[in-house]
């Protein structure tokens, strides 16, 4: 059973900044295409922002466009997402998930187009 730990999260001010790790357990995360997605409080699972496996290709939603970049660290086994300018409305819990698909195919998407996901990490943006 493959095993994530999301971690990063918490209370931030709108304007400031946060950056959520994904790291697993007992495999290497290089092998997959790994993706961020989110779910705030009554609403839908947002896939936000994905890399491939193959080629190191991204994807980024609109809604998180010019804010958040996600990038390996392929010697620590950990994909980050890092989040800028945030605002209220990216208040949510954020997860990470594995895939054997590409990012043209899971990117924007939510869990149920992953293999594996965690538990997940809440970041509240409030003042």
């Amino acid at each position: 059973q493959l095993q994530f730990v999301e971690s990063g999260g918490g209370l931030v001010q709108p304007g400031g900044s946060l950056r959520l790790s994904c790291t697993a357990s007992r495999f290497t995360l290089d092998d997959y295409t790994i993706g961020w997605f989110r779910q705030a409080p009554g609403k839908e699972y947002e896939g936000i922002s994905c890399i491939s496996s193959m080629d190191g290709s991204t994807y980024t939603a609109d809604s998180v466009k010019g804010r958040f970049t996600i990038s390996r660290d392929s010697a620590k086994n950990t994909v980050y997402l890092h989040m800028n300018s945030l605002k209220p409305e990216d208040t949510a819990v954020y997860h990470c998930g594995a895939s054997e698909s590409d990012c043209s195919v899971v990117g924007g998407k939510g869990p149920a187009w992953y293999e594996y996901w965690g538990q997940g990490t809440q970041v509240t943006v409030s003042s």
